[in-house]
């Protein structure tokens, strides 16, 4: 017989549903609360990344270079590029920034 063929030998699928029928005849367990607080998790993977960034990490020079970044992405623009541009933060789906004039 092969370990895993239980129905031949009346033996229950699960481990622990032997306990007999369940309360609304239905012969499954009842639901078992399950709860999991992430908080402390959270808290350890926050230390983990400010441990990662290191001690000289500016978050102000980073938003800085984010900001210089996006305003050299979208300068030197040809008319085309600009129209489309233009259009997509005009519908919202580009945020309204950089003056596209970044010096290249």
């Amino acid at each position: 017989m092969a370990p895993d063929d239980r129905s031949s030998t009346g033996e229950p699928d699960e481990p622990g549903a032997a306990g007999g029928p369940a309360p609304d005849g239905s012969g499954a367990l009842p639901p078992t609360a399950f709860t999991v607080d992430l908080g402390a998790h959270e808290m350890l993977r926050r230390a983990h990344v400010l441990d990662a960034l290191g001690a000289d990490w500016d978050p102000l020079a980073a938003l800085r270079g984010e900001e210089a970044a996006y305003a050299l992405l979208y300068s030197g623009l040809d008319a085309g590029q600009q129209r489309v541009y233009d259009e997509l933060v005009a519908a919202g789906v580009l945020p309204r920034g950089g003056g596209g004039s970044a010096a290249a």
